[in-house]
């Protein structure tokens, strides 16, 4: 090898580091690294974090963000935002504790029929507000942020309206002991339940056509719109899904707090958001992989957790989670900049 030869690999050498250090940081490196550190760092100023009862707690909160986040994934990715999603949560929370206060008033003994029912209904809920959202974006133009913040603000209302802003109790014992504070195989099952929801975000993403069709529509509209893609259609199934999400959430929080409250989900908007961008997901659509949220959300849950912890005060806790977006959005400007490099 040449002398000339020799110095222009040396002088290489950082370019292809920096642009393996690019690649990683574009890949999900960004949040894996959050994630970590949050760990390690946690681990070492509270010992009591990696105790076993703190560990459950920890997946509890972490999968009941994961599948908000998964809804807000969905929208984000096809070009939209939710803000309605902690709206949807609370309203879906009080329908189903109410439905299951009546019910066991005049069908008692049904616990089984009454859970299912609830769930039905709650989801049908859901359905239903992802439908409207969807509806006033796609076919009146409206843009998604002031829709789902009117949808939000309407929601609560109702919400706060019927039940005075006092928890409906009511709840049928054997879904929050076998729901919310059951385990199968040493794990909650609303950790299972929300790992299946994740499974099958995964699989339509990478392997349906609404899944290529939701990137489609978030890249570019009118392209989209040009290479045979039902946008329209594409957006409502987007909406609709991101609600049912939400309306799970409803669900799977009432059975953990064994009472449905219209107060639950106030931050959730901001939470899912976070997680959505931490994890890689585009403020301007086209751009967003389950796995990635999973893994952000999953790091908002351990900051959260060592933040209780060591007794920070709630509002302090809203101002880290404030920073950490920013930290997010600003890192997700720089990587667009690389791209477009």
């Amino acid at each position: 090898m040449s002398s000339e030869t020799a110095t222009m690999t040396v002088a290489n050498a950082p370019l292809h580091r920096a642009s393996r250090l690019d690649r990683f940081l574009m890949q999900g490196g960004i949040v894996i690294t959050f994630l970590v550190v949050a760990v390690v760092a946690t681990a070492l100023i509270e010992p009591r974090f990696l105790n076993r009862l703190n560990l459950l707690n920890v997946m509890r909160n972490f999968a009941l963000l994961l599948i908000p986040s998964l809804a807000q994934m969905l929208v984000m990715t096809a070009g939209g935002f939710d803000l309605s999603v902690g709206a949807v949560v609370a309203a879906t929370s009080v329908v189903t504790a109410a439905v299951m206060l009546v019910g066991s008033i005049y069908f008692p003994g049904m616990e089984l029929a009454l859970i299912i029912a609830s769930l039905v209904i709650a989801l049908g809920v859901g359905a239903l507000v992802g439908l409207v959202n969807a509806g006033l974006v796609s076919i009146f133009s409206l843009s998604p942020f002031m829709v789902t913040l009117a949808m939000m603000s309407v929601l609560m209302g109702i919400a706060l309206y019927f039940t005075q802003g006092i928890p409906i109790y009511g709840v049928v014992d054997s879904f929050v002991a076998n729901v919310g504070r059951g385990q199968f195989l040493s794990l909650p099952i609303v950790l299972w339940v929300a790992l299946g929801v994740l499974a099958a975000c995964i699989i339509m993403q990478r392997f349906t056509a609404l899944g290529r069709h939701i990137y489609a529509v978030g890249s570019d509209q009118r392209s989209a719109r040009l290479s045979g893609v039902a946008t329209s259609r594409t957006l409502i199934a987007a909406y609709m899904l991101a609600g049912l999400l939400a309306a799970l959430t409803g669900f799977l929080m009432t059975s953990r707090l064994g009472s449905g409250q219209s107060t639950i989900g106030g931050t959730l908007a901001l939470e899912t958001i976070a997680a959505a961008v931490i994890g890689g997901v585009s403020l301007r659509g086209g751009v967003g992989r389950a796995e990635l949220v999973a893994l952000a959300a999953l790091f908002l849950s351990v900051i959260a957790n060592a933040m209780n912890l060591v007794q920070v005060d709630s509002k302090y806790q809203t101002l880290v989670l404030g920073a950490v977006l920013i930290v997010a959005l600003a890192i997700e400007r720089l990587l667009l900049r690389k791209r477009q490099a």
